[in-house]
């Protein structure tokens, strides 16, 4: 029994090797981006909308009202990356249905990679937020011996992201591993139920979290053009 899908590795050169992690991200990526394509191919303004358009519609909605909801005023601008985000995991996390899949969140080589890419997005938009100087200013609030420290949190809470996503899905496949040792027939379904649900948890969990992170970052421009309106008014 391996832990995770970097474990089986079909090709490998040097340092550089290609496991089946990798081979199952790329092939979410690729019917995720296909789906979209189809999906989205033929979208109409007309009140008559296909199924899977207003599906789609309702999942935006929603994922743009959540980030609003965590104070993200302009959730159009960052629902590509924080949709992205959710829908990747989600997605990953649901195909553990499929009998000999193996989700690449159960890997810490994804969730690392998943929460880097977290780090990188929240100053980035920080900055285009608020300027390269305002943003930097905010690692030394509310004191500038609070400098060591905001830097050392920004570091841990990456670290956080990557090992709750990896040690959730990867304690699930173990455990079903093991029960269906035990019992081939019964604990299996109850196990891949319980899976789901607990991947779509993690999902929101890892999202929520990027957009908290986000909205933090951003939070000085948001008060500063709500004290502007305030004033207007």
């Amino acid at each position: 029994m391996h832990l995770s899908g970097d474990d089986v590795v079909f090709w490998q050169t040097g340092f550089l090797k290609l496991n089946l992690t990798i081979v199952t991200t790329w092939a979410l990526m690729a019917i995720m981006a296909g789906g979209s394509a189809l999906i989205t191919r033929r979208l109409s303004r007309e009140i008559s909308r296909s199924k899977w358009q207003s599906f789609l519609e309702m999942v935006v909605t929603l994922a743009q009202r959540q980030i609003e909801e965590v104070g993200l005023k302009k959730s159009g601008k960052y629902l590509p990356y924080l949709g992205t985000l959710f829908l990747f995991i989600a997605m990953a996390n649901l195909c553990t249905i499929i009998p000999g899949y193996e989700p690449p969140t159960g890997s810490l080589s994804t969730t690392t990679a998943l929460a880097l890419s977290v780090f990188v997005a929240v100053p980035l938009f920080g900055i285009t937020e608020q300027g390269l100087i305002h943003y930097l200013k905010t690692y030394a609030e509310p004191t500038v011996i609070m400098l060591p420290f905001n830097i050392i949190g920004e570091l841990t809470r990456t670290m956080a992201l990557a090992v709750r996503l990896f040690g959730n899905m990867m304690s699930g496949v173990m455990i079903l591993g093991i029960l269906v040792t035990i019992s081939p027939l019964f604990f299996p379904v109850l196990m891949n139920i319980l899976g789901l649900l607990t991947g779509m948890v993690q999902a929101y969990i890892f999202s929520i979290l990027a957009t908290v992170y986000v909205a933090s970052a951003t939070r000085h421009e948001e008060e500063l053009q709500t004290r502007t309106e305030k004033e207007t008014t």
